[in-house]
């Protein structure tokens, strides 16, 4: 899925117009003018500019690729981080992302690549048909939902250069999706050598945690809303006109990655605003809480990193409870730009609306918006670990007594039937039966929910250390993979560092190892190299087998 980008096309082919710029560069930037102001996101992007035509051949760009910015970092000193996405002779390249770093004057610092490989094809022609590319990624949605009935199965195909997987090669990248006997959406991305046919990678295209007021999680909470006439809607304009709305048990029917069918969002409105009773008998009540996790969601990141909304444009998304018929899911989806939740089943689970559900999947929008890490592999399990690591951060934020933040991901959705207390544990993530505390070369094989039990379990012992603890009632006993004491250094600066990270250091191809590197560059960036916090960074990698 991509998401509607500012875009500035590459001037790699324009050197002539360079000299102009330089020019207005200066002036922009003399001391003269508005030194005590930090730089603008326009004026980062010119200084990147700059950078992209002085130093093209070091990044590896000719005069048949373009660039398109996707993100704009300005830290508090005046850095600028300008990410950019790639494209080969128009086609998009995958694995072509790149952060461009400057200094508080506009220099060249330095570059973040997801590759470093030259990129150069012999021909951008297909040997493999897109219908023949269409059948392949609707054979590999099938196989992963052995004994569904799927329907309404629909692809759309692209061409682009894959420099994810080794050598750039042209490939096929495949949106399949379809509609399971239940009428609920399950898609998968798969990416096709366009030359042989065979399947380079494919991963889940939904990204899903498995996921006043009276709210069913976290009692009384407040809420801003709006009034329209004699009632209140369900709108908050303090935040970017975030809504929710009502799907009526609905669901979505897309076609060749174009969705003509939405299940609605009608707005919720209310009487006296005072919104739901605390019970699944009142629709309005899981509204009360998807609208509080986007409340607490966007108070985080506005209050803690200065970022006003999922892409930090101040636009607010919106919510859509009662998605599908007893629906075990919640989901954020870039091309809705939208957050949807199911009721559960009522036996595995309850309406999956919780504050570090929402917490999670709107992360994904944020991850999307920056790193854009791939969903499969190593950085597939890192976009995951990004989710559990802010909605938890969120869940602490909050402060709120009857959902006290915790290290247990999705433990107020969980019903007995679902046989544990949490979906996941990020103090000793094996004890779900399924994820890994420790990496390991096939840790990138794993499901990406799993395989991100890695970075979860670095997060926790980077915050709280290793050993036994009670926090809120909860009590932990973290191990270390290498034998080893870790001491934590706070949730503020898990968070403060692993941001860092993700908005100005990691790509669309970090693994494990580059993600050791992205952090320890951030807590270096945030307090130095000699720091307590830069050895903490290194002591808890090498805790959980990285590095």
């Amino acid at each position: 899925m991509t998401s509607r980008r500012r875009s500035m096309t590459s001037r790699l082919a324009a050197a002539g117009v360079a000299a102009t710029t330089t020019a207005l560069l200066a002036a922009a930037l003399s001391p003269t003018a508005g030194a005590a102001d930090r730089p603008t996101r326009d004026t980062a992007i010119r200084n990147a500019v700059t950078a992209l035509v002085d130093q093209a051949a070091h990044l590896g760009l000719t005069s048949v690729q373009g660039t398109t910015v996707r993100d704009v970092i300005v830290d508090k000193d005046g850095s600028q981080h300008v990410r950019y996405d790639r494209t080969y002779r128009q086609l998009p390249v995958l694995g072509g992302d790149f952060v461009i770093h400057l200094t508080p004057e506009g220099t060249y610092r330095g570059a973040s690549r997801a590759t470093t490989r030259p990129i150069s094809l012999s021909t951008i022609r297909p040997a493999v048909s897109a219908p023949r590319a269409a059948d392949l990624a609707t054979a590999a949605l099938r196989a992963v939902n052995v004994g569904e009935l799927l329907k309404k199965i629909t692809t759309k195909q692209e061409l682009v250069v894959d420099a994810l997987h080794g050598a750039p090669k042209l490939a096929w990248r495949t949106n399949a999706v379809a509609q399971d006997s239940a009428g609920n959406p399950v898609a998968r991305t798969v990416v096709t050598d366009a030359t042989t046919g065979a399947q380079i990678d494919a991963w889940d295209s939904i990204e899903t945690a498995t996921g006043d007021g009276q709210s069913l999680y976290g009692g009384t909470v407040p809420l801003e809303t709006t009034v329209s006439g004699s009632t209140y809607q369900l709108k908050d304009a303090t935040r970017g006109n975030t809504y929710t709305g009502d799907a009526e048990n609905g669901t979505d029917l897309c076609i060749l990655g174009i969705c003509i069918i939405r299940a609605p969002a009608t707005l919720f409105t209310d009487a006296d605003n005072h919104w739901g009773t605390g019970t699944t008998a009142d629709r309005a009540s899981a509204a009360v809480d998807a609208q509080y996790g986007t409340d607490e969601t966007w108070d985080y990141y506005k209050d803690t990193f200065g970022r006003s909304g999922i892409k930090g444009d101040g636009v607010g998304s919106f919510n859509r409870v009662h998605y599908g018929s007893s629906y075990n899911n919640a989901f954020w989806d870039d091309t809705c730009f939208c957050m949807t939740y199911g009721d559960g089943d009522g036996t595995t689970f309850g309406p999956l609306v919780s504050l570090d559900v929402a917490g999670h999947e709107m992360t994904h929008g944020v991850t999307s918006a920056t790193a854009d890490l791939t969903y499969s592999g190593e950085p597939g399990g890192l976009n995951e670990a990004t989710s559990d690591i802010f909605g938890t951060l969120v869940e602490f934020n909050a402060a709120n007594s009857t959902d006290l933040g915790d290290y247990l991901i999705g433990e107020k959705i969980v019903k007995s039937g679902f046989g544990r207390s949490a979906l996941r544990y990020m103090d000793e993530p094996s004890k779900d039966g399924n994820s890994v505390n420790c990496w390991s070369s096939s840790v990138g094989n794993l499901d990406v929910h799993y395989s991100s039990g890695v970075a979860n379990h670095f997060a926790y012992l980077l915050a709280e250390g290793s050993g036994a603890k009670t926090l809120n009632g909860v009590s932990y006993n973290s191990p270390t993979c290498n034998g080893s004491s870790v001491t934590g250094i706070g949730r503020a600066k898990l968070g403060a560092i692993w941001y860092k990270a993700l908005t100005t250091y990691m790509t669309s191809s970090t693994n494990y190892a580059g993600a050791r590197t992205a952090t320890l560059n951030a807590a270096r960036d945030l307090y130095g190299a000699g720091s307590t916090e830069y050895a903490a960074v290194g002591a808890a990698w090498s805790a959980v087998s990285v590095g």
